[in-house]
């Protein structure tokens, strides 16, 4: 699909007078006109927008209806030639029916598309006038030449029981336009969007909304002009409510996107079958869009909580760690924990949720075992803040100064101490988990694992080292957002003197020390010095698991995260290397992987290999690095 799958809609909310067709359809052309200018590819307008939505016992009469048909003449030789689509309301006769319809110009051809549920309460009366189209119809579906495939439903349709949009989402559309005129209440206005939201959701589709606003009659109710973009329960447009100038909303919408989410979702697959043979597909003559401009904004850091429900998002991640770790100290009746604390963000999580989770069960927490094992690399801060830790806490700790036995290792296997590869990094890695293990053995207890989710798809671990564990409680926890949920345990959960312990290792450079520190006893080793950005990371990462993007399309958005507007800035060729080293280290690492501890997911990405992520530890990684961008 061209444009990697994007397409720009509008929603437009233009001025009208009652009853006054050439004020409108003036009004409606240089809404048109605008959209076009923006590179809009399809544009919806309110209910009944030629004529006004309130025209009332008007309809009844045929001079209006003949104008009505004159004007919609008009609008199609005035799209005629234009890269884009419209979708106009206005009343419709068909076999001496009148029909509140949607009606789609696209390149010199129109077609019409029926309400289907009449409102007959409160001030409004439209079955009086119009006749309702038939509920069994199979859904009618538009294509552009693009492959973009969309439906319309008219107003109350989407507040019924059975919304049409339902079935023509299962029958393949990726975008569903809604003509309306909905007037303002107390509280509607909440209900709307939520409406909006689960059912674009609900559909794996966008939604695009556009409702009457100034200029309809308010005789008896009035018209809030609400112009509406949502992709799969997310808003990404909306207009300003009770404006008395016309406006135009527009977004990009990813259909990508929301392809790869029904490829993964079986249930929706299953709706799709049936749907699917029963519409009416009806494709589009007409080249929409001009060239190409990504103006979507990402968030760099997306698996970030947003600021407005960050503390409940991470009491929410932090409770499920938890859960997860208490049920398998329950399941196997186990009153003890062994954990290596290196100072570190990792280990430091880890230990917060075995403290969390031993709290919960009423256990002792003399029975979480942390051991220190400095080495040839570790800092006296990290060394300093994982002991002071432990004793705020009141955990059992203990200190095996590992250096002598890696010397012997050294020794027994040939290996000069001051080539500083990965012989040298992996033997001290592998040490200490061994330790781990002997020492979880003499305490009847089970080593917790502190390795996070970017180092496996990086396969930044030590394969048989820090690699394995009994339980891995961060297993699906993103490097980024293990330093949001220690700040969040810091200011909720802790005494003062862990707290600001806490918050210094929370500023510590993350490093696995296994190479010596410089002439100031400093960290030297830096990870993301040697493997990139973890922020960067962690942005492919995510857009690269959920939604199967191609290393491209992942270049291009990060190309807008990154660009410093919202966020950290990275200049063109790092973020291209960095991308370049992801996909080669995601496929290269795979067998670390595939013989993971368990562990439990919390958010919607997980390599876990028993559930979301499977994949051949020999599978070819040359199209994912050869692709240009």
């Amino acid at each position: 699909m061209k444009n990697f799958g994007y397409v720009k809609v509008g929603a437009a909310v233009p001025s009208v007078k009652v009853a006054d067709i050439d004020y409108n359809v003036e009004h409606i052309k240089a809404i048109i006109d605008q959209a076009v200018a923006e590179g809009v590819e399809i544009l919806v307008f309110p209910e009944l927008c030629i004529t006004g939505y309130t025209c009332q016992d008007l309809f009844r009469g045929t001079y209006l209806l003949d104008k009505s048909d004159e004007a919609l003449i008009d609008l199609l030789r005035y799209c005629r030639d234009l890269p884009i689509v419209v979708i106009v309301g206005a009343p419709v006769r068909q076999d001496n029916r009148l029909f509140n319809a949607a009606v789609v110009l696209a390149g010199g051809t129109y077609y019409t598309v029926n309400k289907t549920y009449l409102p007959n309460y409160g001030e409004f009366y439209e079955k009086r006038w119009f006749s309702p189209e038939g509920v069994n119809n199979p859904p009618t579906i538009f294509e552009l030449p693009s492959g973009v495939k969309f439906a319309i439903e008219v107003c109350e349709d989407m507040w019924s029981p059975l919304p049409p949009s339902s079935y023509a989402a299962s029958a393949g559309a990726d975008i569903i336009f809604n003509l309306s005129a909905s007037d303002e209440l107390i509280g509607k206005h909440q209900y709307l969007l939520s409406l909006i939201s689960q059912q674009s959701a609900r559909c794996l589709s966008a939604y695009v909304y556009s409702s009457a606003g100034f200029g309809e009659s308010t005789q008896d109710v009035v018209y809030g002009g609400n112009a509406i973009i949502y992709e799969n329960g997310s808003q990404l447009a909306h207009s300003d409510r009770f404006a008395l100038d016309e406006q135009l909303v527009t977004a990009q919408i990813d259909i990508e996107k929301l392809r790869a989410e029904r490829v993964s979702n079986t249930t929706f697959g299953r709706t799709q079958n049936s749907w699917a043979e029963k519409a009416v597909n009806i494709p589009l003559d007409v080249e929409t869009g001009s060239e190409f401009v990504l103006e979507r904004n990402y968030n760099p850091l997306p698996f970030i909580p947003t600021s407005a429900d960050m503390q409940a998002s991470c009491e929410e991640i932090f409770n499920i760690q938890v859960m997860g770790l208490a049920k398998r100290l329950v399941h196997t009746n186990c009153k003890n924990v062994v954990i290596g604390i290196s100072g570190g963000l990792d280990s430091t999580l880890a230990l917060l949720v075995c403290v969390k989770t031993f709290d919960k069960l009423g256990l002792d927490r003399k029975g979480i075992h942390g051991i220190t094992m400095p080495g040839f690399g570790t800092t006296d801060r990290t060394h300093d803040n994982a002991v002071n830790l432990m004793t705020s806490l009141g955990i059992t700790q203990r200190e095996i100064v590992i250096a002598d036995a890696v010397k012997q290792h050294f020794s027994d296997i040939g290996h000069d101490i001051n080539n500083h590869d990965v012989t040298y990094e992996n033997s001290q890695a592998r040490y200490r988990t061994m330790l781990l293990m002997n020492i979880a053995n003499q305490v009847g207890g089970m080593v917790i694992g502190t390795g996070d989710l970017s180092e496996l798809a990086l396969g930044w671990c030590t394969y048989n080292g820090d690699h394995m564990s009994m339980y891995a409680v961060n297993v699906s926890i993103p490097k980024t957002l293990i330093r949001y949920l220690v700040q969040y345990v810091a200011e909720s959960g802790v005494d003062e003197v862990s707290r600001t312990t806490l918050l210094d290792v929370i500023d510590t450079p993350i490093s696995p020390e296994l190479i010596p520190a410089d002439e100031n006893g400093n960290i030297k080793q830096k990870t993301e010095d040697l493997v990139g950005p973890y922020e960067l990371h962690d942005f492919f990462l995510y857009h690269f698991l959920r939604f199967g993007f191609a290393p491209a399309k992942i270049f291009l958005m990060a190309m807008k995260a990154f660009d410093g507007t919202n966020g950290p800035h990275y200049d063109e060729e790092t973020i291209r290397k960095w991308l370049k080293t992801f996909m080669r280290r995601f496929f290269s690492q795979q067998f670390k992987r595939s013989c993971l501890p368990d562990g439990p997911k919390v958010g919607s990405v997980s390599l876990s290999p028993r559930g979301d992520w499977r994949m051949p530890s020999d599978a070819a990684s040359k199209l994912w690095l050869e692709e240009n961008y």
